[in-house]
């Protein structure tokens, strides 16, 4: 476990810096209050990516799904979803959420993974994030739930 500190201006470096883990672990947990920078973070992943898309949140589509080409030039996907208008467990999963968690994509990035917790594999790498000021934010990385 490891914890980043960064400035908001500087949120590519902090992307460039944990990505490695990132791309081991493809379905990522992002945890953290309202305005603690998750959405702020997924897009710098994917200007990180050089997505063809514009990122955006998913907080009403619950699914955003956007592609790149990786170094060997193969077109990739990424899933974003924004769990947090989800009640529960069986919402999530009526809503397609486990089907998402098993197709195929480069990288699969949840906000509000508490929302259907038991849906996500052991292997899931968990990203909490807090504001420490107007501009600056930390991300403790663990590669397992912390509790």
């Amino acid at each position: 476990m490891k914890t980043v500190e960064y400035a908001l201006e500087d949120i590519q470096k902090t992307v460039a810096e944990i990505w490695p883990l990132m791309e081991v672990h493809k379905i990522v947990a992002l945890h953290g209050d309202l305005g603690a920078g998750k959405t702020t973070f997924v897009s710098a992943v994917c200007r990180y990516l050089q997505v063809a898309e514009t990122p955006g949140s998913p907080t009403f589509s619950l699914i955003n799904q956007y592609t790149f080409n990786d170094k060997a030039g193969n077109t990739q996907m990424v899933y974003h979803a924004d769990w947090y208008r989800l009640h529960d467990e069986e919402e999530a999963r009526n809503a397609g959420m486990e089907d998402m968690l098993q197709s195929d994509y480069a990288l699969c990035i949840i906000e509000w993974p508490e929302k259907a917790a038991s849906l996500l594999p052991s292997d899931t790498l968990h990203l909490y994030f807090r504001a420490t000021g107007d501009a600056s934010r930390e991300i403790t990385v663990a590669e397992h739930k912390i509790v």
